[in-house]
């Protein structure tokens, strides 16, 4: 019976990764556009490549982009973008981005 347990408990938590993991990805396939596949494209021709940024920079920069604290001239783009998206969805798609 434990043995069931622990593995059954295993298996959620690989779920669970895998749901989130695909979540971060789901969510990002909205900006392969303007960041490119793997984030190492100048959106509009500005700014920094995402690729190399950590979670947590990438966090920080899209929750200002939402309560606009944060971003340049173009930061309305970005803006419209952000205010889309729940807290949780922001850490979903900044460690898949963080990732690259």
């Amino acid at each position: 019976m434990k043995k069931f347990l622990i593995t059954i408990t295993f298996l959620l938590a690989v779920v669970s990764f895998a749901v989130a993991s695909a979540d971060g990805e789901a969510i990002y396939a909205k900006c392969k556009g303007c960041h490119g596949a793997d984030g190492s494209k100048k959106a509009m021709g500005t700014g920094l490549p995402l690729k190399g940024q950590s979670e947590d920079e990438l966090i920080s920069k899209l929750k200002g982009y939402k309560d606009g604290s944060y971003g340049g001239a173009k930061k309305a783009i970005m803006a419209s973008q952000a205010k889309r998206l729940s807290d949780k969805e922001i850490e979903e798609v900044s460690e898949y981005i963080s990732k690259f």
